[in-house]
Order: C-alpha cells, then structure tokens, then sequence
C-alpha cells in the first residue's frame, strides 16, 4: 500500500468517524433519543439460542421464521456496510388515572401502547434519519425495519451499544431504562461500529422473581407460550390458569419493567404523539363489549394494539370482568354467552360467568349448555358448571 493509499484510507475513516459523531449529536433534532452503529455481520450467537429457543417450543408464533433471515443482513440488504440502531422513549406514568371501582371496572394497555402506534412513530423518525444522511451522502442506501422486520430490534440495539441485554429479554439503556422503542436502518455506509453497552443487571433477579406465570425462564429467556403480553394478543381460548394471571390488562404486560431498579423513576414525555388518553388507555371494560368495529377503529386504530383487532381486547375485557368478580357484569355477560357470534368469546364469557358465581350466572349456564352447539365453547360452559359444583 503506498503511502498516499494510506492518507486516502486514513482520510476515508475520519469522514466516516466524523460522520457518525455529527449524526450523535443531531440525534434528539430527528425526535430520537439513542443511536448507534452495529457491524453487520450474521448474528451467530443469537442464531443458536434462537434454534434453542424453537427446540424447546417458546416461540410465540408471531416471529419471521426463516432464522437465516432473523441473523444474517445480508440476506436482507446488499452488500450492507454498516447498521444504524435508533431508540425513542416513552412514558411509564400515566397522569391522574382514572379508577377502577365496582360497577365501573376498568382494563389497561400496557405502557408500549399508550400513544400513537409506535410502528408509525418510528418509520417516520428513521425517514428523517435517512433524508438527513441522504444530504451528507447521496449515494446513500438504506432499508428500515420496525419491530416486523426479520432482524431482531434488541439483537441489533445490543451489538450498537444502545443498551444491555437485561434478565427480562429487554434492551436496557442506563439513562432510558427499557422504556424505549426499538427500530433499525441497514446501509451501505461504512461507519465504525460502537462497542456494546456494559451489562448492569448483576446479581438482581426482580424481574425473573416477579413475572406471574414464570415465562422468564432464565436471565433474558423468555417462554412466549406463557409470557402475558404475547397471550393477551393471541385469538384464541385461553386456559384458566392464564386468564387468572392475565388480571385485567387488555394488551400486553409491563410487570418485569415496572419491578426493574433500573427503570426506578423514569418517565419520558417529550413526544407529544406518545402521550397516553387515559379513557382510552384504561377503559371501562363494559363499554368495549359492546363496540362495533367502526368504533373500535374510531378509538383504537391509531395504537399499537389494534394490529389484532378487536377480539383479543374483547376477549381479555370479558376476562377482567371475571377476574373482578364483577356482579353487575352478569348481565352483559349473559348477552355474550348467549348472542355473541365468536365461540372464542362465548366460552371466554362462561367462564367469567363461573368465576363470578351467583344464581343469575349459573342460571345463564344451565340455558346456555342447552342451546350451544360449538364444542369448545360448550366444554368451557360445562367446565364453569362443574367447578361451581365442585365448590358447592
């Protein structure tokens, strides 16, 4: 290599550093709060507890399959040079919450579905993270991903430095906590890569200690099977040890961040469109029971939760009102067992009903087992039928 070889390397490198410096500091400009570079080279490491993961059957069904895809870059982008890893806060308190109290019993969204969807929040903050470096490099190329790519947002957040692996499969970042959403951009720039973040869990096991069914199966082993905040997603029955930990969160669970030291006292609020309604956020249950589906677009089709649609969040409300023990549900509740259209629901309602107890409830089963012809639901009603005997 001759020595003007060498200038010109030395001179591509600082560009390159210079780059990636300017980019750090024009960061909170472009409405996001960490950033940082990963190589991209394959996920080796995470491709093998990844087969594991599969192996012992605690994937939750809504990942890409094709794990080559999940750890290798190159299958998804060209000759790709560099991977610029991006978070944004959101909040963890809700201000003035409205309460839950008999005969008005509310649900609750977990915190990463407060605000507008973050999906949205996201691809419009890595818009104006690539119009940005198109300014400064216009042979840029790029391709962003968001939560639905096949990389893993947290495998990429990790290897950029944006934060440590936590014990509760979180990426956790010293000054954000994990109250953060995750998203990436692949390119063909070659910017150096940062090193990763220092791990800062240490001996603490909250989070492993307080999840309510156990699927933190070790430090940053999640079992989606058992996990709430996937369950809570699912259209399907679901099993009556879940429905009982599932309480009253209507889409997903914030457990292991609420008991984490690290996130003691951290709330974000500087972006506007993150900011929760709490109506919206920790509704009365009742009401969504009896939301049509324009209505249900109308208040949640801007949330991250309505990706499933309304039945998962009917289904869980149903739940929440049984879990309550809620008595003057009964008669809602009765109209679902009796008209509602979906199996999934009448059973759901069954067993809420059982749950509750009271001769109105019981009444409602005995008619309803006479009139049910879907066999799930018709196992459901008779189960609820069966326990409340069992307890007599």
């Amino acid at each position: 290599m001759t020595m003007r070889e060498q200038e010109r390397g030395a001179e591509e490198r600082s560009f390159w550093e210079a780059l990636k410096a300017e980019l750090k500091e024009a960061a909170p400009g472009l409405g996001i709060d960490a950033v940082g570079v990963a190589s991209p080279d394959p996920f080796t490491e995470l491709k093998g507890r990844l087969m594991r993961h599969r192996e012992l059957g605690y994937e939750s069904g809504f990942e890409e399959a094709d794990l080559q895809k999940r750890t290798d870059p190159a299958l998804l982008f060209r000759e790709p040079q560099s991977i610029i890893a991006i978070a944004v806060a959101y909040p963890s308190k809700l201000p003035d919450p409205p309460k839950s109290e008999p005969g008005a019993r509310r649900g609750i969204l977990s915190r990463s579905a407060w605000g507008e969807d973050y999906h949205r929040v996201l691809r419009s903050r890595l818009q104006r993270l690539e119009e940005w470096l198109r300014e400064r490099v216009p042979w840029l190329r790029a391709e962003s991903m968001v939560d639905t790519g096949a990389l893993s947002d947290r495998a990429v957040a990790e290897r950029a430095g944006i934060g440590w692996s936590g014990k509760n499969s979180f990426i956790m970042n010293e000054k954000l906590g994990s109250w953060m959403y995750l998203a990436e951009m692949i390119t063909n720039l070659p910017l150096p890569p940062d090193a990763p973040a220092e791990e800062g869990c240490g001996t603490c096991t909250k989070c492993i200690d307080a999840c309510p069914t156990g699927a933190l199966v070790g430090p940053g082993q999640l079992n989606a099977q058992r996990c709430i905040s996937y369950v809570t997603q699912t259209k399907e029955m679901v099993g009556d040890e879940l429905m009982r930990k599932i309480g009253n969160r209507l889409y997903g669970c914030d457990t292991c961040q609420i008991v984490c030291p690290v996130n003691r006292g951290v709330n974000w609020t500087h972006h506007p469109e993150l900011q929760p309604d709490a109506e919206k956020v920790k509704p009365l249950l009742e009401p969504l029971l009896q939301m049509s589906n324009k209505e249900y677009q109308r208040q949640y089709g801007s949330n991250a939760s309505s990706w499933r649609g309304k039945k998962p969040i009917q289904r869980n409300a149903v739940i929440a009102l049984g879990n309550f023990r809620e008595a003057g549900a009964v008669p809602q509740l009765t109209e679902v067992l009796r008209s509602d259209p979906r199996p999934v629901l009448r059973g759901t309602a069954a067993w809420s009903l059982g749950r509750i107890g009271g001769e109105a409830a019981l009444e409602a089963l005995r008619q309803a087992k006479e009139e049910e012809r879907d066999p799930e639901a018709l196992a459901a009603i008779e189960k609820a039928l069966a326990d409340k005997k069992d307890e007599a």
